[in-house]
């Protein structure tokens, strides 16, 4: 402290105040002396690919009231090509944001009376309605039972179910009565209540509402409902961290004997649903964490089944130790973008605890009560956070069976507009998402207007297409080269753009 007193260093003396260690390293280097917990290179040279990014100010410790400094932002890589590729992502990344996209496009945006808390505005709920109803169809095909469950819940389900005392710090919580009104939490006077975060506990006052054999096992509820969590306001940032958010939630009721095949069946989901966008996927297993619930032994039962899930499946997996969840052990997934990010979304965790603390029971073959194990699972994650990821991996040029104007409808003069609303009628009643153009506008300038939108068909319509009963079609740079007929009939258009428009899983 008194070295760096004299240095006039009082930053590094009120942080030393803070380090909790009875000793303190400090790195020397030629003329650089430093507080770290390092390591430091031992030679600069081993730094000579580097680029600084950028400058900001910043206040210390995040305070406004502080004293404020200038932060400098760099990079530095082993080598001269790996430092140029990581340059390049990162100028790709700037022309993938899916804020600025999402602005162009007309797809959200954000309001300070709602920090945290995407709207989503006409184009952008087709989007979402879209995965939405494709997730839920693929899920119905696969034996799952869809459920709606509340927003809002006493307290004592969070106390049941372990969150208010892991969770709490993330929950929107308050009080149910006047602060003078008497009677304790869950009393008829005064409650605590909490915001859902998660839909697990209300799934476990499901599973228990009636009684349950093993024959109906296993049981898999799917819940879209909303969930709200108070994240750190400097941590959210446009649809990849909100405060309010819908997963394509899912919870497995399963025996023990049958937690391998069901992670099995996930796992073939998890790489159907990925290969449909073309993103490919990174396996993590996580183990136990330090602050856990329930024994080492069915810790150890739950880790080596979703161990030799992903042995059995041939899948190269990465070993997160300590980082399940406080309830069970999980797989996570890393998706692989367009340019090469890995975005954490899809997850399968296993959990023996939740079932215990909710005293759940179905009647076994032997007649006797047994408790089931749960599988907590989601494919997209949150919708907001995927839907962000897609924005950026397609850079807004959604494919067809997503994009939220998949046909537009551009009329050469007044003389083609008869033609133009018989294509459009022809589209919409084969269900195909349209716009008629009919503006008194040079074609030139609708074309370049649809291209900015990003519209993955046009369809031009003249005197000369009218009179044969054809559309001129223009294409969106990424369906091109693919064959596609340039002047069919309408009746053939239509085929061809609904064949494109089918939903891929």
């Amino acid at each position: 402290i008194a070295y760096f007193e004299e240095r006039g260093q009082n930053f590094k003396v009120e942080l030393i105040a803070g380090i909790p260690d009875e000793e303190v390293s400090i790195f020397h280097q030629g003329g650089f002396t430093d507080l770290c917990r390092g390591p430091h290179v031992m030679r600069t040279k081993n730094c000579k690919h580097f680029k600084l990014l950028k400058v900001s100010g910043a206040y210390w410790r995040g305070d406004a009231k502080g004293p404020q400094l200038q932060r400098i932002y760099g990079t530095v890589w082993q080598t001269r090509t790996e430092l140029d590729e990581y340059l390049h992502r990162i100028e790709e990344a700037k022309k993938r944001d899916h804020r600025r996209i999402g602005q162009q496009l007309e797809l959200f945006m954000f309001h300070e009376y709602a920090p945290g808390a995407p709207f989503f505005l006409p184009k952008g709920e087709i989007v979402y309605h879209t995965l939405s109803e494709t997730m839920r169809t693929a899920l119905l095909n696969e034996g799952y039972v869809g459920v709606r469950t509340p927003q809002l819940f006493d307290a004592r389900l969070w106390k049941t179910s372990g969150h208010w005392d892991h969770y709490q710090d993330n929950m929107f919580s308050f009080r149910d009565g006047d602060e003078g009104d008497e009677g304790d939490e869950g009393g008829h006077n005064c409650r605590i209540m909490g915001l859902k975060p998660m839909n697990c506990p209300s799934h476990m006052l499901i599973f228990k509402s009636k009684k349950r054999s093993y024959r109906e096992l296993p049981i898999r509820l799917h819940d879209q409902g909303a969930l709200h969590r108070d994240e750190p306001r400097g941590s959210v940032g446009g649809l990849t961290r909100v405060v309010k958010m819908c997963q394509d939630d899912a919870h497995l009721f399963v025996m023990e004997q049958q937690i391998e095949e069901e992670v099995t069946k996930l796992l073939g989901l998890v790489e159907r649903v990925y290969k449909a966008f073309g993103l490919g996927f990174r396996p993590k297993l996580s183990t136990r964490p330090e602050k856990k619930l329930g024994d080492d032994e069915l810790w150890d039962r739950a880790e080596e089944a979703l161990e030799n899930a992903l042995k059995n499946n041939n899948l190269d997996y990465q070993l997160k130790a300590g980082d399940g969840a406080f309830y069970g052990p999980k797989i996570d997934f890393d998706v692989v973008d367009a340019i090469g990010r890995e975005w954490q979304c899809a997850t399968i965790q296993l959990d023996y605890q939740l079932p215990k603390r909710f005293d759940l029971k179905y009647v076994g073959a032997d007649n006797e009560l047994h408790t089931p194990v749960v599988i907590h699972r989601a494919i997209f994650g949150s919708f907001e956070r995927f839907m962000g990821i897609l924005i950026e991996h397609y850079v807004g040029a959604f494919p067809t069976w997503l994009a939220p104007e998949q046909v537009r409808i551009l009329t050469v003069s007044e003389k083609s507009q008869k033609h133009g609303n018989a294509v459009m009628a022809a589209l919409k009643e084969a269900g195909l998402r349209v716009h008629l153009d009919d503006r008194d506008d040079k074609i030139g300038f609708k074309i370049r207007e649809a291209h900015n939108a990003k519209v993955p068909w046009m369809a031009i319509i003249g005197e000369k297409e009218q009179d044969s009963g054809t559309v001129s079609i223009r294409l969106r740079n990424d369906l091109q080269g693919q064959g596609i007929e340039p002047n069919p009939t309408v009746d053939a258009f239509v085929g061809t753009v609904a064949n494109h428009a089918k939903r891929p899983f």
